[in-house]
């Protein structure tokens, strides 16, 4: 069986080994390396090309998040797993972490306070070979050539999906297209609890209302529906609304799930697929297109990871691939060609 390499880092040798036996338990992850810092962990990354890292967020020279920035900045970086005190939901610092590129975060407390291995054993293993099965599903960066302009339907709203490097990525667009005639819903893979303060931070960037959707939310032109869980469109008379609903999905929110409800309602939208590791959303995607909708997809060029725009341009050939600042133009141009 070949097992899937993990690099650990953390300042605490206490910690190194207990993750070590943590990850090592089942036999199919190994730990190829161990760092106590953020710039020996960028050293491990380049040495032993790991699937998946493990990182803290607070050590000495280098932290944890801006060791993540540098190594998504890298040739084929692997996903990054946030393993900390500070990683928790709500944290400032989990939002953080997604933003340099982390791809998720397990915290090292369980709400009892202090370090909980026990909850580490029962979390941390299954989130590591989820990312590292994403991080190999990745395609090569290709090169986008310009799609010339086709006769569209004029969506009447605007479906985003994300991931890895996401928020980044949304708050650029966000910023670029100001508020849109039509309502927009944002599916970023994200913990539930993560939504509101992902929410203001993006509404704080943008300048322009971003709320949290709650469970039959109407959606409002002028206003951005962030999802915190799956979620489908349903019709309310005369306008749409978010109805969630679970799923089987790798991944949460499911961008496929999204999608595809709006083609099943015959539904021209727009569908953006932004930077992440996987598919998702690529699938949703070329439904929409069926249904006579755009696609636009991020370029891997400005991709911390160009997994799900690849997987998605594969499907929908006809789709345009611009960096997040030109996509929001583009939105913003759809509407108002002037």
């Amino acid at each position: 069986m070949s097992r899937i390499p993990v690099v650990v880092v953390d300042d605490s040798a206490f910690m190194r080994i207990a993750l070590r036996r943590i990850i090592e338990a089942d036999g199919d992850l190994h730990v190829v390396a161990e760092a106590a810092d953020g710039e020996a962990a960028i050293a491990a990354v380049r040495e032993h090309h790991p699937r998946v890292v493990a990182m803290d967020v607070e050590m000495p020279i280098l932290g944890g998040i801006e060791a993540t920035r540098r190594i998504m900045a890298l040739p084929n970086p692997p996903a990054v797993v946030m393993v900390s005190q500070h990683t928790q939901d709500h944290s400032p610092a989990a939002l953080a972490a997604m933003e340099a590129g982390a791809s998720d975060y397990v915290s090292k407390e369980s709400g009892f306070g202090g370090v909980d291995l026990g909850h580490l054993d029962r979390a941390l293993r299954a989130r590591l070979r989820h990312w590292a099965a994403a991080q190999a599903q990745r395609q090569p960066v290709a090169v986008e050539e310009p799609v010339p302009d086709a006769d569209y339907a004029l969506p009447p709203l605007v479906l985003m999906a994300a991931s890895t490097g996401g928020p980044d990525a949304l708050a650029a667009l966000l910023t670029a297209c100001g508020p849109l005639p039509v309502p927009v819903v944002i599916a970023q893979h994200m913990p539930r609890s993560l939504a509101p303060e992902l929410a203001d931070q993006l509404q704080r960037r943008a300048g322009w209302p971003v709320r949290v959707a709650g469970n039959g939310t109407l959606l409002v032109p002028g206003e951005a529906a962030l999802l915190p869980t799956d979620g489908v469109l349903v019709r309310v008379r005369d306008a749409f609304a978010l109805r969630f609903t679970p799923s089987d999905a790798p991944v949460h929110p499911s961008a496929n799930l999204l999608f595809r409800s709006a083609a099943l309602l015959g539904l021209p939208a727009c569908g953006v697929v932004l930077t992440g590791m996987g598919e998702d959303g690529a699938a949703g995607a070329a439904a929409l297109a069926r249904a006579g909708g755009r696609i636009l997809v991020q370029s891997s060029a400005s991709s911390v990871v160009s997994g799900m725009p690849h997987a998605t341009r594969a499907g929908v050939p006809g789709a345009e691939a611009l960096a997040p600042e030109a996509i929001g133009l583009r939105l913003r141009h759809i509407w108002d060609p002037a």
